[in-house]
């Protein structure tokens, strides 16, 4: 029986410590779940605001990137139609681009470009 009130005891102390604490989340509850309605809600749900924000950022780019798209499928669809109807944009594109000639032409490309080392393949001027 000694036992079982020396138990009774340390309990009873073990209980008048934490009566502050007790004190404090009874007459704080409501406030206490708020801000952890609010925590959950606003930063660590799968939903949460922050999450939202970022989505709507990706959103906001994406339809950039369609833009631009649709600009460059609009000036694509006017070169193909220019292709199309005007037999000399083909060898125009032909030369400009890809260098080449009629046979009774003679083609230089010249460069502005400066010669670097391994341009000389280890010759020294």
């Amino acid at each position: 029986m000694g036992n079982y009130a020396y138990l009774r005891s340390r309990i009873v102390e073990n209980m008048k410590s934490l009566n502050p604490v007790w004190k404090f989340l009874g007459h704080n509850k409501y406030w206490i779940v708020s801000f952890v309605a609010v925590l959950i809600i606003g930063f660590i749900d799968e939903n949460s605001v922050l999450k939202h924000v970022q989505n709507r950022l990706l959103v906001n780019e994406l339809n950039e990137q369609i833009n631009e798209y649709n600009k460059q499928y609009e000036r694509d669809e006017a070169k193909l139609h220019e292709l199309k109807s005007n037999p000399h944009a083909i060898t125009k594109i032909a030369r400009e681009n890809y260098f080449m000639k009629a046979d009774d032409e003679d083609i230089f490309v010249l460069s502005d470009d400066e010669p670097t080392a391994n341009d000389n393949d280890g010759k020294t001027e």
